[in-house]
């Protein structure tokens, strides 16, 4: 088994697509599934995503198994022979690996026999935007296959390699993106006083922004507001600045907790251009909301760790990193958990990142044993 799913893998990791294209990635899935027969092949799910059917009989729980298909626009600075052949796109969150993994499920799958049930693998599209699985959820086709239980994991690496990491309750937060855009009046460098230049309330808006952080993690009020992209005028040297830009990323434990936050933020924006004098537009993007973990979900992991011998620790508060996954733990009762990818690994995201192969034998035993036990 686990030779062809490494092929796959590097295939996948060399051919990176970006959110909401992820064509070929679907493709190549398809082809390496069907001569399984699985008892459907759903396609263009939401998009571009796929849904993959095996039926044990009549009765019994669905249950489904999600990864994700899309890259990041990172460039790759690896330099192995399956590295990303897609200039400044690769893949940075380990997806493609996460695909393997359902695509070993479903060779596990294809001689399985159970007296009952059914297992859907779900190929999401889009979830480093936020809009994938909406996208799949808002797709009547998917609607029809009626999970009622639904898993997934994502590598995580800093953490002892095929360490099971699970989180009682909440997984992950609450995140959202704001793009601020401040019109003012160009000038003459020489005559700032004849125009309006925004640079000062960027620099305010950052500042002021601060003051609501609570980075403790441990707090229910934990806050996080990262700045990531700021813009003021253009590299001309005659001309003092009449627009500028700062894009900001928000994380709150609690969806009452964003929507608190963003009204004090709003307000602050109102402030700071009326004194001075601007003009301003926000867009709002990118949004995930919280997942949450359900204890018996949560109990089916951690049995089947203890079942394949792989260790187990309890995180005491939720990771983070936003996931769309909270769409669909939001509909259907399920859990989402970290599998450790090596303590040296370097970080999700990082340009020298890449998904470590030895993931995939555990990370099919993780959904094959819950597989095991809840239709068994």
């Amino acid at each position: 088994m686990l030779p062809d799913l490494i092929a796959l893998r590097h295939e996948l990791h060399q051919h990176p697509e970006l959110s909401g294209h992820e064509h070929e990635t679907a493709r190549r899935i398809v082809e390496f599934i069907r001569p399984l027969n699985p008892a459907q092949i759903l396609t263009g799910l939401g998009g571009t995503g796929v849904a993959v059917v095996f039926e044990f009989g009549d009765g019994g729980p669905t249950l489904l198994f999600r990864a994700e298909l899309d890259a990041l626009p990172i460039a790759e600075v690896n330099t192995f022979a399956y590295r990303s052949g897609t200039a400044g796109v690769s893949h940075k969150c380990g997806h493609e690996g996460h695909s393997t993994i359902l695509a070993g499920l479903a060779q596990w799958l294809s001689t399985a026999s159970f007296n009952a049930g059914q297992v859907i693998l779900l190929f999401q599209p889009a979830e480093e935007t936020g809009k994938g699985a909406k996208a799949v959820l808002d797709d009547p086709r998917f609607t029809a296959l009626h999970p009622d239980y639904i898993f997934a994991l994502h590598n995580l690496p800093g953490n002892p390699m095929h360490e099971v990491i699970w989180v009682a309750g909440q997984f992950s937060p609450t995140v959202q993106s704001m793009a601020i855009r401040l019109f003012g009046k160009e000038s003459h460098a020489s005559e700032p006083e004849n125009g309006i230049n925004p640079s000062l309330a960027v620099a305010e808006l950052v500042m002021v922004f601060d003051r609501y952080v609570i980075p403790d993690p441990a707090r229910s009020d934990f806050t996080l507001i990262t700045p990531v992209h700021l813009l003021v005028g253009q590299p001309d040297y005659g001309i003092s600045a009449g627009y500028g830009e700062a894009h900001f990323t928000l994380r709150c434990w609690t969806t009452e907790g964003m929507e608190t936050l963003v009204a004090s933020l709003q307000n602050e924006l109102r402030e700071i251009c009326a004194r001075h004098g601007l003009r301003s537009e926000v867009s709002w993007f990118d949004y995930f909301p919280t997942t949450r973990n359900t204890d018996f979900c949560n109990e089916q992991i951690v049995q089947a760790a203890t079942a394949a011998g792989l260790p187990v620790r309890q995180r005491p508060m939720p990771f983070k990193f936003g996931e769309d996954f909270g769409y669909l733990t939001g509909a259907y009762p399920g859990a989402m958990f970290g599998l450790g990818a090596g303590e040296t690994t370097p970080a999700l995201h990082n340009p020298d990142y890449d998904f470590p192969d030895e993931l995939i034998e555990s990370g099919v035993a993780m959904f094959s044993r819950i597989v095991g036990q809840m239709l068994g």
